[in-house]
């Protein structure tokens, strides 16, 4: 009976065999580090065979190259030896739910997932560390083989130890960042359909770094754009404290697809008219005659303008009373905040005093109306938590324009934060019905004591996004209730957090195992292992979806568990015997799987292997 490898795929090994399929001879015989024999490539002659002239020394190229690329390269390719081990306290609806929330490391998770998703994901959104001086980055720290990293892998990581402050007395400071994204932008592009795209937030601290390794991972031609979004209120008012600096209002979005000539959709952007308590159908396209009037001295025929009638032309006034007054050396944002009105700042974020200071506030009984500040709501006060949180509403936008409602598109978000994707996902698909599915990733990272979140009583940033997470789902189910398809909309989420591997060091390396220990290692899975934790274990193993949903059943006295129906049948106690397994081969699963220690006899192992061939010889039998 074979076994299941029960790790990541070696992605250094896959690509050697891609290689060797096309360049055979490019493949050589090495002495690895312990004095075995390895395969290698011949890089020089690999070179040779891919150019039209003879190559001596290194070639001049445009490139961006820093201390640490080639070890981003090691970490994205090599295997860990870790697992998903499900949290049903933590989640909701976790048997039915196509949502997924992974808690750790991103660069760990990215890689658990590259069987399972592999070119399956529709939309990528993140978020990442900006770089500022004050951010943290991961500090994938593993510059030997890809040997030592798998024996370094196979460690559990503790919440946020893979974290460090990355401050601009850093002689890496550029170097850390960058060797932290590579790796994880190299592992996404995998994950992503022929006709999948990932938006990538950034300011202008890496803009143009950032591009560069796009441009090299994803390829040039499949640049779509950059969006400039507008900053958050909190960054918009530290720029009128220091007046005599250039503003730096916006925040952009490199957007990049699979397929260089993949066509986008038409984005729509019109105005919400939702009443108050209903959630925002912007991203919907509406056909307005009222909204055509003349302006500058022409009316459309087709489309509409933005605003109505007098709000246009009230802005177009205060712009022209800007244009006048210029010569006060302020910029168009500070002279809209000096000269208030409803087409400038929202009134409903800013207030001007009597003393001509701003102060920034939410009034109250319009929570549902500022979805973009949810957490004034969470923590029943006016202060926010996240200076960078993400714009609800550009989510949305972003999610209803890349993501069609009758397919169940895969969204992913592997720097979650304070899970604003989640939200939008369930938000669009709320009104639309759609079946988006999201999956967020966020590493337990410690939240500041002096932080509002903190004093709320969240821990982590991973306890505040699956909070989010629950309670917009439950308000989303209040708001829609009424909605016929109501039932068919998901508001859950399966919560997998990132652990050790299930199988002991023996499963991996049995030669290492000193001939007095065998008898320690009759077991070969840990012992505070559950059978759930192994389900999902071969669940990633063999590149079975995550999200199906999962039963468990008695079949001749024994719980067995069941995924999406019969695809697969899994049993991880002891004593299993011929009358159970003929009971099982009955059903006709499509996979079936065991703990190889349950059989009582080899004898009993080959039997039950015949019986799958007799009653059932469609059924793959493995064993873990």
């Amino acid at each position: 009976m074979n076994k299941l490898k029960m790790r990541t795929p070696d992605l250094i090994k896959s690509n050697i065999d891609s290689i060797r399929k096309l360049f055979p001879g490019c493949i050589v015989e090495a002495k690895a580090e312990d004095g075995s024999e390895k395969e290698v490539v011949d890089f020089d002659l690999l070179r040779q065979e891919l150019s039209e002239s003879i190559i001596e020394g290194p070639q001049e190229r445009y490139q961006l190259n820093w201390p640490g690329k080639r070890e981003a390269l090691l970490t994205a390719n090599a295997p860990i030896a870790k697992t998903l081990r499900p949290c049903r306290e933590e989640s909701v609806n976790f048997d039915t739910t196509q949502n997924l929330f992974i808690e750790g490391d991103n660069l760990d998770a990215l890689k658990l997932l590259q069987e399972t998703y592999l070119n399956k994901v529709r939309l990528i959104y993140i978020d990442p560390p900006y770089n500022t001086g004050n951010d943290f980055v991961y500090e994938d720290n593993f510059t030997g083989s890809a040997e030592s990293y798998f024996r370094n892998s196979n460690q559990k990581d503790e919440a946020g130890n893979r974290l460090v402050a990355n401050t601009e007395a850093n002689g890496r400071f550029h170097s850390d960042w960058l060797t932290m994204m590579y790796s994880r932008l190299k592992l996404a592009r995998t994950l992503l359909r022929e006709d999948g795209v990932i938006f990538v937030s950034i300011d202008n601290n890496e803009l143009s770094t950032l591009k560069i390794i796009m441009d090299e991972i994803y390829g040039a031609s499949c640049y779509k754009n950059t969006i400039a979004v507008r900053r958050g209120i909190k960054n918009v008012q530290a720029q009128f404290e220091d007046v005599s600096s250039l503003s730096l209002g916006h925040e952009y979005i490199l957007v990049y697809s699979k397929k260089p000539d993949l066509r986008f959709s038409k984005l729509i952007l019109s105005h919400s008219e939702t009443q108050p308590g209903k959630w925002d159908t912007f991203w919907r396209g509406t056909d307005r005659p009222t909204m055509r009037y003349e302006l500058f001295g022409f009316t459309p025929e087709t489309g509409q303008w933005r605003w109505e009638e007098g709000r246009t032309k009230e802005a177009v006034k205060n712009y022209q009373n800007y244009l006048d007054n210029h010569s006060q050396n302020l910029s168009i944002d500070e002279w809209y905040i000096d000269n208030l009105t409803a087409t400038n700042v929202p009134l409903n974020f800013v207030r001007k005093n009597e003393d001509g200071s701003i102060q920034y506030y939410v009034p109250p009984n319009e929570g549902k109306l500022l979805s973009d500040n949810w957490m004034d709501i969470l923590l029943s006060g006016n202060e926010t938590v996240f200076d960078t949180e993400k714009s609800l509403v550009l989510m949305k936008r972003i999610v209803g324009w890349i993501c069609s409602s009758s397919e169940s598109n895969i969204v992913l978000d592997f720097f979650a934060g304070s899970a604003t994707t989640a939200h939008a996902v369930m938000a669009v698909n709320a009104v639309d019905n759609g079946k988006r599915r999201h999956v967020m990733v966020q590493i337990p990272e410690v939240c500041d004591e002096k932080s509002a979140a903190y004093k709320a009583g969240f821990k982590t940033i991973a306890e505040l996004s699956k909070e989010r997470i629950r309670r917009t789902g439950k308000e989303l189910n209040e708001e829609f209730s009424n909605n016929a398809d109501a039932e068919k909309l998901d508001f859950g989420f399966r919560v997998l957090k990132i652990d050790s591997s299930n199988m002991k060091d023996v499963y991996y390396a049995p030669d290492a195992v000193q001939q007095g220990d065998l008898l320690a290692q009759v077991n070969n899975i840990r012992e505070d292992r559950t059978p759930e934790d192994l389900l999902f274990q071969v669940l990633l193993d063999w590149g079975v979806d995550l999200a199906l949903p999962i039963t468990k059943e008695v079949i001749a006295g024994k719980n067995v568990f069941f995924v999406d129906g019969n695809a697969l049948a899994a049993y991880f106690e002891m004593g299993i015997n011929e009358e159970f397994v003929k009971s099982l081969a009955a059903r006709h699963p499509l996979r079936a799987v065991f703990r190889d220690s349950g059989f009582g006899s080899d004898s009993v192992k080959i039997n039950i292997e015949q019986i799958f061939k007799l009653i059932s010889p469609t059924t793959e039998v493995k064993s873990i």
